[in-house]
């Protein structure tokens, strides 16, 4: 391969050997498709379940991820191949979806594909295996919905919604202390959810983590934290029954927006400059003295004149608050962001019970809790570990527990798992499949085999005997299901 320009400077890349090229067709180019998508499945399948291995990924700037999360692994993965990114899209919606199980929608993607390739070199043609696995999938799903189990929990009794979240986490790098986690996971959705209309709004949760601490020290803040300290040393750390100004504007003189030029020559125009600066510092801080605000809070930064103004005026100020941070202090607080001084009013006020800076550690790092808001819906994780690696993880584990809360709300229906439902719907589909005469059934039998896959990379990665195990528990289930048709 070479790379040449033609006579208007514009790039081309000359091919060798060109003709010795063959386009793939037909079966082969099939087969080609499906070794990708069983390539990527093949990297997952070890990750699956709660004995799976985590990967260590290290992207092109040096730095090294380690997960067990599919969604993650994928993301972080250089993938070329088109079929293989079709993988990486449809763990990315499963997470964004439900949240959970990104691992195993692609070990099953790819043991379809798996069971499409015999199928496909049986001389089965591709429309009528596509058909006869969106017959088992109904098959799958109905039965699904028969050995399903409803979950009864409210605001008083939250066990069974903390019981689900540790299986969540039993996989994950925090299965250690996951109890605590699923409590605090199961607390947070509580507190934003709407019982009634059965909705979550995940966004007034924020998940903040700090390095230092141990993961034990993780906790559950209902108010906001942000990662910001007073602009002052001097300013108190602490504020009781504050009434919080939320600013989008800055502390300091109107800039013209056009270009422009000061002439100084005399030392009066000078004084005359500076105090009429120094009136405008005085109008903005007085503003907010007289709507009765004890903190500000304000996106932008301020300098030191305004600072030294602000500390001797008695009223705190936080500066070089982000964008979505402000707006989640506004939800909570009940206060409005305000992009003037002019229309600061009362009424445009937050409200919070405590307000205060608490430093961690022996850096003198500092972060701000607001707590105790008008609005208690909005609430924070915050996390603690020994490393930024093991907070991001962490946060990402947090995350897939809180998604299976918030889907818990929005449907208490519970399958068992281990496998356990993966070979429920297999038995379902395999005995379904006698009632289809056409080609079909043959397709509807491959993806009972593809189901048993789930089940077999848990007994692998839990290093039993994948075969042997399958087979027992298998006879188990079919042996109760005879019992219980015989009753």
């Amino acid at each position: 391969m070479a790379l040449a320009f033609d006579e208007f400077g514009r790039p081309f890349i000359i091919l060798k050997e060109q003709e010795q090229k063959t386009r793939l067709s037909g079966l082969d180019a099939q087969k080609a498709n499906i070794a990708a998508g069983k390539a990527v499945a093949r990297i997952l399948r070890t990750s699956l379940g709660p004995k799976g291995m985590d990967k260590m990924l290290q992207i092109p700037d040096g730095d090294v991820t380690i997960s067990n999360d599919g969604a993650t692994i994928l993301e972080q993965m250089d993938v070329d191949n088109q079929i293989a990114k079709l993988m990486v899209e449809l763990s990315r919606s499963q997470d964004y979806e439900i949240g959970d199980g990104t691992t195993g929608v692609v070990v099953l993607a790819g043991a379809l594909l798996e069971q499409a390739e015999k199928l496909l070199e049986r001389g089965i043609h591709p429309v009528r295996i596509a058909e006869g696995y969106e017959l088992a999938s109904r098959i799958a799903v109905e039965h699904l919905e028969h050995i399903a189990q409803k979950l009864e929990f409210g605001p008083s009794n939250i066990e069974p919604l903390v019981q689900t979240c540790m299986t969540t986490l039993s996989s994950k790098i925090v299965n250690r202390c996951k109890r605590d986690m699923a409590e605090i996971a199961v607390k947070a959705v509580l507190a934003v959810a709407d019982l009634e209309r059965k909705d979550v709004n995940l966004d007034l949760i924020k998940v903040e983590g700090k390095v230092g601490g141990k993961l034990e020290d993780t906790e559950l803040v209902y108010g906001i934290i942000v990662d910001k300290d007073m602009s002052h040393p001097q300013m108190p750390k602490r504020i009781e029954d504050a009434k919080i100004a939320i600013l989008t504007c800055p502390f300091e003189p109107p800039k013209p927006k056009t270009k422009h030029k000061v002439d100084i020559d005399m030392v009066e125009k000078f004084q005359t400059l500076r105090q009429q600066e120094q009136k405008y510092f005085d109008d903005m801080v007085q503003k907010c003295k007289d709507v009765g605000a004890t903190l500000v809070i304000c996106q932008w930064g301020f300098d030191d004149e305004a600072n030294h103004l602000l500390m001797h005026r008695n009223l705190p100020a936080v500066r070089w608050v982000g964008g979505v941070e402000l707006e989640l202090i506004a939800i909570a607080t009940g206060g409005r962001i305000v992009p003037r001084f002019q229309e600061l009013t009362p009424d445009k006020l937050g409200k919070a019970g405590l307000v205060r800076e608490k430093s961690f550690g022996t850096t003198k790092d500092r972060m701000l809790y607001i707590e105790h808001c008008a609005n208690s819906r909005a609430v924070t994780v915050f996390i603690r570990g020994g490393n930024k690696m093991m907070i991001e993880e962490t946060k990402r584990s947090i995350h897939d527990a809180l998604c299976v809360a918030r889907n818990l709300i929005r449907n208490n229906s519970v399958v068992y798992g281990g496998g356990s439902a993966e070979i429920a719907c297999s038995v379902a589909v395999e005995a379904a499949a006698d009632r289809y005469p056409g080609v079909e059934q043959y397709a509807i039998r491959g993806f009972a085999d593809a189901l048993d896959s789930i089940p077999m990379a848990l007994a692998e990665n839990s290093g039993l005997q994948p075969i042997e195990t399958l087979s027992a528990v298998k006879s188990e289930q079919i042996k109760v299901l005879v019992s219980l048709k015989s009753t």
